[in-house]
């Protein structure tokens, strides 16, 4: 990735592709991790960064219609990570809860098998995921016919240096 495309703002695409595409996610992850390392981000924030796009492109391939993008782009303080599909409808965010993220419900203690399994299979825990892992810097962006949902990392302590500054 040339880092000097990111000097203007401007969005770079890291990776396209298609719905159905076999491998998508993985590849995403893969060029993702690989720019950011790039980039000067070291091993956590690269890992937590990737987690947290994982989550936005599974939530893109479920429920959205590609074909997708990952995008990179600058900003004065930080580089946003952007997943874009072409729904422009921004999801129900679901409320938070103020506790811990995976607390134990007391009343589900105890249950067994069946208890289990619902917990296993409950959904609409990848944007708290997102959320923990970026601190709350996440969010969704109408664009002219897509939607971009998007992360920011801030700018690492090398980052000058690579975006010519």
């Amino acid at each position: 990735m040339n880092p000097s495309g990111m000097s203007d703002g401007a969005p770079v695409v890291l990776w396209r592709w298609r719905g159905g595409e076999l491998g998508a996610p993985a590849r995403v992850r893969a060029v993702l991790g690989y720019a950011l390392s790039g980039l000067g981000y070291d091993g956590e924030s690269v890992s937590d960064a990737v987690l947290a796009v994982s989550e936005l492109v599974a939530n893109a391939i479920e429920h959205a219609v590609g074909p997708y993008e990952l995008r990179l782009r600058r900003t004065a303080l930080d580089v946003i990570c952007e997943v874009v599909d072409h729904d422009p409808r921004i999801p129900e965010i679901p409320p938070f809860a103020v506790g811990a993220l995976f607390a134990p419900v007391e009343g589900d203690r105890g249950g067994g098998l069946e208890v289990l399994c619902a917990l296993l299979s409950e959904r609409g825990r990848g944007l708290h995921i997102v959320r923990e892992l970026t601190g709350g810097a996440w969010g969704f962006r109408r664009l002219l016919g897509t939607k971009a949902a998007w992360i920011a990392l801030p700018l690492p302590a090398i980052g000058e240096d690579w975006f010519g500054e």
